[in-house]
Order: C-alpha cells, then structure tokens, then sequence
C-alpha cells in the first residue's frame, strides 16, 4: 500500500534527519526552510507532496527497473526511462522534504543503475533523421532526463558515500554532459529548443557537481564567444515582447530549461542578474505564453499539439517562477486552473496565497506580441473583445517563419468565440508518443498537408504554398505589420507580404467591431490580392461546427469524390459540393455548440464556392477531420475579399429551444472612392455599421458619397454608426 506524506511536514521533519546539505538548484535552502516553517500545507502544495510521494513510493515497492533503451517515443523503454527521471528527481526532493533515508537510498540506486549502464551504450537503434540520444531515440529527450535528475541529484549528493558520488559523476553525468555539448556540437550550438534543453541541462551539471566550466560553456556556448550558449538564445529566441519564434507550443516546451536554468543561475550566481537580462525577457516569456492562450489551451500555429495548454508542467513552474518575481495575484488565477504547483519555495508561495483567497482574474488583453529578436519581423496580433478568459478572441499570424517548425501561413487567422474555436487551426499532424502512430514523430501529413498554405485560414495562389514551401526561403521574410490598434469598441489590425509570391502582395486588414445591433462583437475580415500576372486565387475557411444554412446552390458529391488537387495539401482534401456563383456574395450558417455564426462573404471577380473536408490520399488515416469553405477566383491579377464573421442566437438542446438561428445581416456592400474603400454592414433592422478604409493607410483625408450620406473621415480608417 501506498503512503501518503501526512499534512503537517513539520512534524515529520522533527523525527528524521534532515540533509546536512542543501540543493541549490530549483529546490533551495530557504525553500527546505519554508516547508518547515509551513506546518499544515494548503491544499495546492499538499497535492505535489502527494504525488510525488505515490510515485515514489511506487517505485520503492516495484524496485530499480531500468532497460535497454530499444524503443521510439511512446515505447516501453522510452517512457520508462522517462519515468525514471521523474523518480529520481521526486525521491531526491522527498528526501530534502522529509529527511527520510530511504528516498535517498531510492535515488541513488536509480542513479548507479545509470551509471552501470551508461558509458556502454552506443547511439539509440530506433534514431532517424533526428540528432539521436543513448538512452533516447533523440537527444533533446536526453537533455530533458538530464534537467531533471540533476535536481534529485543536487538534493543528495552531500549526503552519499565519496565511493557512490565518484561513481554516479563519473560514469553518468559528466559523459552525459560531454555527449550533450563536446559530443554534439551541432545541437548545443544550435539556437533552437533543443539547444535550450542541452544548455540547461550541462549548466545545471556544473552547479550541482560544483564545476564552473560547465556552467560558462552552457552559458556562453562550446567556444565562449557568446555566440551560442543560453544567453544567446535568450538573444536570438524571443522578441522584446517575450514571444518565441517556434511559436506558444514550442515556447511552453522551452520555457522549462529557460525558465529552471535561469533559477539555478540565479540561485548560484545572483551577481549575473540573469532575471534582468534583455530588460527582464525571461519573465515576459512566461507572460507571454499565458497570453497566447484560449480557454486554457494554446492557439495551435505552426508544429502545435491542439491539446497542449497552461495546465503542462512548463508553464507550472513558470506561473511559480514569475510570482516569485511579481508577486502579481492573477498568476494565482492560472495556478488554480491548473490545479498544479512545484515542490519548491516558489511552488509553496503559490500555494499559500491561493489558499489565502489573494487570486484575481488574470488580465487576458489585446496586444501584439512583436517576432524576431529586435521586434521588427512581424508579430501576433491578440485582439481581444468581452469580459473574461473567454471573451471573443481573435488570433491574426503576422509573424515571421518560426524556423523549421514553422507552417507557411502568412497573414493566416484563428478566432474564438463563447469558449470554443470558430475558426480553427490544423495544427500538426502527429500524435505524441503513440508508438502505432510512426512512434510518435511526425507524421508524413504534417509536411504533405498541416504545414502546407491550403490547411490555414489564409490566401493561397495556384495551388502554391507561400515561399514555395521552402522554410529556409521563408525565414527570411515576414509580413510588414502597417496598423495595430485599440480603441473603445474596435481593435484593428493590419499586414502585408511582397514576397509570399513572386511578384504577388497580400494585405491583409481584420477589425473585431462592437455593434449595437449584436450581442456578440463582429469581425470584418479585409484580403487584398495585387499580382504581376492572372493567377487562381483561393480563400479557404476552416470551422468547427455543423452547417446548418447557406444561400447558394452546390452540386452535392455524395456518392463520389475526387481531391481539390495534386499537390502542395490540395491532394488531401475532399471535395464534397461545389458551385459556381454568378453574383458577387455568399452566405453560410454553421452552429457551434451553443451559438451559431454567419460567414458573409463579397468577393471583387467572379468566384466559386466548394465545401471541402481533409481526409483524401490518407491511407494511414492520420488526418484528422476538418470541414472548410473554399472562395475561389479562377483567373485574375486582383481580387479583394470582404468576410464578416457574425455570431447570433442561441441553441439550448435540453430545453428545446432555439433563438435567432437566422443571420441579423441583411447585406455587405462595398462603395469605392478615389483614395479609399466604404464598406457597409447593412443589418434587417434598416441600421448600418460603415467602415471607412483608406487604400493607403498612412494617407490623410478621404470622402466617399453613398446612398445619400457623405463619409468623410481623416486616417486609415474611421467607424460610422447609422
């Protein structure tokens, strides 16, 4: 049976003997001494200490067990070596917490084990294309196992034999941080989160086995010139806003070694200053992680797992790191959606200002978040409208590449609304750690389809991914960002490309606009197109929900279906209906849970319409399913489309009841002027939204006439309410 660490550690600490010497990694001497001062813990805390003891205790019962590294991602092997680190970390802290022997005995025994078997073993048999690992089938999953074991170690190592420490440094973890860094130049020099990971991991060796050289290498790179190192990526990797260029998902994976080998040098070497670094940029990181979520849940661009949010153990610590240095209340918000703190002093002010009832909403706003080291490669624009963590989010990708986890998606867009994604993002293709599922790496779909143009929510010209889907042509360029504002009621933001295509521009202008006339804000989506040359020109639209309504006629393929294409993504949708549409508009009606949304769309050329769905040439079935609208301009050198996005009624299924399903929209127009566009929202009621839009958005003053009215305004754009 599995025992439980009592609620008042206190008096645990009074009967055992307490480590002569303390960590000073993560867990440090003041951190041990707040447990002991904390009599009972509160509740947060009390879950860790749990936890942590269940799995030790666990293991304790089941004895050492350590393979033969044989397996990919998701194996055996791999993830019981993954929980091995896991243990041996827990039973180290345990040990510092409790002062019982026995955990320490536990973790040293793991840690032999590992030094018995670690010098023999040769490169992983399952390593790929990826940098490969001993224990690991890629390396970065070496770094990960070595960030945490150091800790447990660090937690014992004073109190261990000089026969058992000489042992364990010698035969484990100084040739793993030689393998990390001497042995594998090409990923510690790398400013890349696997780069992140080694250096963390080899940093905080050097502290633990007292060893400067390793810590001014994991600092300043292989050479020492600053060119690679930990400080280099802290240069190179965030912009002044504290986004990271691989985007949320890769940035919730770095912020962990950011964010523990930052404490370890601030623990160790405090004169460094590491948390004033670049005017703070390790506390705007975490910051602004937890803005680049809805609902809990990262916005998924570029190689993100959907799933992935703020409940993941990077993020926890670093909730608990930047209340260390705040003190700011609504990371205690974030910290109780979690559900998780860390075992550390951080963790334990986290917990014990929770339980004091001191959390206040965290304050979700709109902002953009600038890319690229000096802030001037693009950038993702939050616009952010309503009350709450789920008020209505809209999610414009402005940014540049984002390296080879990066999608060629310029000017693509996500929105959320009432809680739920409206207008989605694939993603990527791979299911982590499902061995059945190419062992967890990437599927091949993810270059075929999720990476490619035509899987977002952006313009994708003959049949072509932006930059020709060539990463490293695109990580050199970026979209312009022209206009980003917030005012009362409107939140605007615009951007365009020269070089997603030759010869090609694309503008790309979206307000999120409050309307007396919804309850719910309304987003107006401007595309310009300009090219040298007639092109096709498609427009496609991703949604979650059921289509319930739309005015056009499709010809319906129900019985058979080909692919939207060849290449380049199109070979992987479906077909399912298409129409060709001699007027200039179209409407769609889908529901989403418990409201529906009406897609108004006015294209400048003649345009047809398919309803598409991935799953074509998926042999393996690793698509997940998606449904989306498709706009297309068969031949044209420009075309311009105007989409308003518009949330109405309600939908209550267990009561019956259904309330304005239908759209409140009665028409979009467009008026031209000579130096600017007036576009209309016309609702049923006989009221008009216009907006004002200025061809270029630096000129001055701008009148149009329309239906009687004179619309003068001064400036890019200006709102009317009629």
């Amino acid at each position: 049976m599995i025992r439980i660490v009592g609620l008042v550690v206190a008096a645990l600490l009074a009967t055992t003997s307490c480590a002569s010497a303390q960590p000073n990694l993560i867990l440090t001497g003041e951190g041990v001494e707040a447990f002991r001062e904390a009599g009972a813990l509160p509740p947060l805390m009390q879950r860790a200490l749990n936890a942590a003891t269940r799995r030790v205790e666990a293991s304790i019962q089941a004895g050492p067990i350590v393979p033969e590294p044989v397996d990919p991602g998701g194996g055996y092997s791999h993830e019981r070596h993954k929980e091995n680190y896991k243990i041996i970390h827990d039973a180290g802290l345990l040990f510092q917490l409790t002062g019982e022997r026995r955990y320490l005995e536990h973790a040293e025994t793991y840690l032999l084990a590992y030094a018995d078997m670690y010098g023999d073993l040769p490169l992983h048999p399952e390593r790929r294309n990826q940098a490969p690992g001993r224990l690991f089938w890629q390396s970065l999953n070496e770094a990960v196992w070595l960030v945490y074991s150091i800790q447990g170690y660090d937690a014992i190592r004073a109190e261990l034999s000089d026969a058992s420490r000489d042992r364990i440094e010698a035969a484990l973890f100084r040739p793993m941080a030689e393998f990390l860094s001497t042995e594998s130049p090409q990923t510690f020099q790398r400013i890349h989160n696997h780069g992140t990971w080694a250096a963390a991991a080899v940093g905080m060796t050097g502290y633990a086995l007292d060893d400067p050289a390793l810590v001014e290498r994991a600092l300043f790179g292989l050479e020492l010139d600053g060119e690679a190192g930990f400080l280099a990526q802290l240069d190179q990797l965030f912009s002044p806003d504290g986004y990271y260029t691989e985007g949320p998902y890769y940035q919730r994976y770095a912020l962990m070694p950011f964010v523990l080998f930052g404490q370890a040098v601030q623990n160790n070497e405090p004169e460094r200053g590491i948390f004033e670094h670049r005017d703070g940029i390790l506390l705007e990181a975490i910051l602004s992680t937890i803005h680049q979520s809805y609902a809990g849940r990262f916005f998924p661009i570029n190689d993100a797992i959907r799933e992935k949010g703020l409940d993941t153990v990077e993020v926890v610590y670093g909730v608990a790191a930047a209340y260390s240095l705040t003190g700011d209340t609504g990371l205690l918000s974030i910290a109780d959606q979690q559900g998780a703190t860390v075992l550390t002093g951080d963790g334990l002010a986290v917990a014990t200002d929770l339980d004091a009832g001191m959390a206040s909403p965290f304050a979700f706003d709109t902002r953009l978040l600038r890319d690229g080291p000096d802030g001037n490669q693009g950038g993702l624009a939050i616009l952010r409208m309503g009350a709450g963590e789920l008020a209505q989010t809209l999610v414009a990708k402005h940014t540049g590449q984002g390296m080879g986890h990066g999608h060629f998606d310029k000017l693509s867009l996500i929105l959320y609304d009432g809680g739920q994604e409206i207008l989605t993002d694939y993603g990527a293709a791979r299911f982590l750690n499902v061995p059945s599922k190419d062992g967890g790496r990437y599927l091949p779909e993810n270059s075929s389809w999720a990476r490619q143009t035509i899987a977002h929510n952006t313009v994708v010209l003959n049949e072509t991914s932006h930059h020709g889907g060539d990463w490293r042509r695109a990580q050199e360029s970026w979209p312009s960002i022209a206009l980003f504002e917030q005012h009362d009621g409107v939140n605007v933001v615009s951007a365009s490309i020269s070089d997603a295509y030759p010869d090609a521009t694309l503008t790309r202008t979206t307000f999120q606009l409050q309307s007396e006339n919804t309850a719910s804000p309304l987003i107006l989506d401007v595309f310009d197109v300009v090219a040298d040359e007639s092109s096709q020109i498609d427009l496609p639209t991703y949604f979650a929900g059921q289509l319930t309504d739309f005015d056009i006629a499709f010809e319906r393929f129900g019985s058979q279906q080909t692919a939207l294409g060849a290449g380049n993504g199109y070979q992987h949708l479906w077909v399912e209906a298409q129409s060709e549409i001699a007027a200039d508009r179209a409407r769609f009606t889908w529901l989403t849970e418990n409201r529906f949304y009406t897609y108004h769309a006015l294209v400048s050329e003649p345009f047809e319409a398919r309803i598409v769905r991935t799953g074509a040439n998926d042999p393996d079935f690793n698509l997940r399913t998606q449904q989306g609208i498709l706009l297309r301009v068969p031949s044209a050198e420009s075309a311009r489309f105007i989409s308003v996005f518009e949330p109405h009624g309600r939908y209550d299924p267990a009561q019956e009841i259904t309330v304005a399903s239908e759209s409140g929209i009665d028409e979009i127009r467009s008026v031209e002027g000579e130096t600017a566009t007036l576009i209309q929202i016309v609702f049923n009621s006989g009221q008009r939204l216009s907006v004002g839009l200025a061809h270029d958005l630096h000129a001055g003053a701008h009148t149009i006439n329309a239906d009687g009215h004179r619309y003068e305004w001064t400036g890019a754009y200006n709102i009317f309410g009629e």
